[in-house]
């Protein structure tokens, strides 16, 4: 642990700089354009550099690591209520010392320029597929008002409307023609930036061997895989699976008191897309497991677990257990082998 400890509020073009020398004393302040912030991290002996882990910061850790700085990013909801009074730039990075004292806070793990560039990858990708939703809900509610109505499923609307707008006597005015026409080019075009990237994503699994072995596990494809690594990075930091399910969300949220222990809904806490991902692969292993005549054991626990608990909370429990597996799969380098069910 470096002596000096420097809190930095980043931003887009003025960063708020706090130096201390002893916990809970600032020593000196600063306030720097972005250029003259990147020569101030250079000059400076080799320190503990505090930052929240918003835009940006990854970048500037990364800097900062490359001149000798040890570098702890705090998540920014633990850095709220350490902010006594006022929200300002001078506040937050008093309130960055603050949390840096308590043990209990984990630090977010530096993130490198291939991890980040596979979650903009990901990013991207959910972007345009919110807009192609957003696009084929918006067709079908305007085919709908003249009577049109497209059977459901994506991958349906664009030929359908391709062929209705081709018919003279479907009772589409006219008038509305060329802009439908627009809209269903505009959804092939997002169709082909969608796999363009899923290429690309390809293309790095073939050359990440933790990729291709988290691969192996049942509901775990492409998407999560390459997810996890960006997101995660190094899976040791976690000392067990149950942690790792935590960090993910999956697990039960607390509220014991006494001899009275309370458990209830998974927590939702961590990365929402991830946790997305790791459900609906399990109903997808659902789904597959109730059409086999001979599941293995994983989808034999999981069948028995539906059947009780309805459809839902199986579908969560093994995500739970699919999270599980993935952190021994990824911390053990060995590949995931199915076994037969009991």
């Amino acid at each position: 642990m470096q002596p000096t400890t420097i809190a930095v509020d980043v931003a887009k073009s003025v960063f708020e700089v706090a130096v201390s020398d002893q916990p809970g004393q600032v020593r000196e302040r600063y306030r720097f354009a972005r250029d003259r912030f990147h020569r101030f991290l250079s000059e400076q002996a080799p320190a503990t550099v505090l930052m929240e882990a918003g835009s940006s910061a990854h970048h500037w850790a990364r800097h900062a690591q490359r001149h000798g700085h040890q570098v702890v990013l705090v998540p920014p909801h633990v850095v709220r209520p350490y902010v006594l009074r006022n929200k300002t730039d001078r506040a937050d990075t008093k309130g960055l010392l603050e949390v840096f004292r308590n043990e209990e806070v984990h630090a977010v793990p530096v993130k490198s320029e291939t991890q980040q560039a596979l979650a903009a990858l990901h990013r991207l990708r959910s972007t345009w597929l919110a807009t192609r939703t957003a696009r084929i809900n918006t067709i079908r509610g305007l085919l709908r008002e003249f009577g049109v109505v497209v059977p459901s499923g994506a991958h349906h609307l664009v030929p359908h409307l391709t062929a209705i707008l081709e018919d003279a006597d479907c009772g589409i005015p006219g008038l509305l023609r060329f802009a439908l026409a627009e809209a269903a080019r505009e959804i092939r075009e997002i169709e082909q930036r969608l796999r363009a990237i899923e290429r690309q994503l390809e293309t790095v699994a073939a050359e990440m061997l933790p990729v291709r072995q988290l691969q192996s596990i049942p509901g775990i494809g492409l998407l999560t895989a390459t997810a996890l690594i960006a997101s995660v990075g190094d899976v040791r930091r976690f000392p067990s699976a149950r942690h790792f399910a935590s960090y993910l969300g999956l697990t039960p949220r607390e509220r014991s008191s006494g001899l009275r222990r309370r458990l209830g809904a998974i927590s939702k806490r961590g990365d929402a897309y991830l946790r997305m991902l790791l459900i609906h692969g399990a109903r997808a292993v659902l789904w597959r497991a109730r059409k086999s005549a001979t599941p293995d054991r994983l989808r034999a626990w999981a069948l028995q677990l539906e059947r009780h608990r309805g459809h839902n909370k199986a579908a969560v429990a093994l995500a739970n257990k699919l999270a599980r597996i993935a952190w021994a799969v990824w911390r053990t380098g060995r590949e995931f082998v199915e076994a037969p069910a009991v």
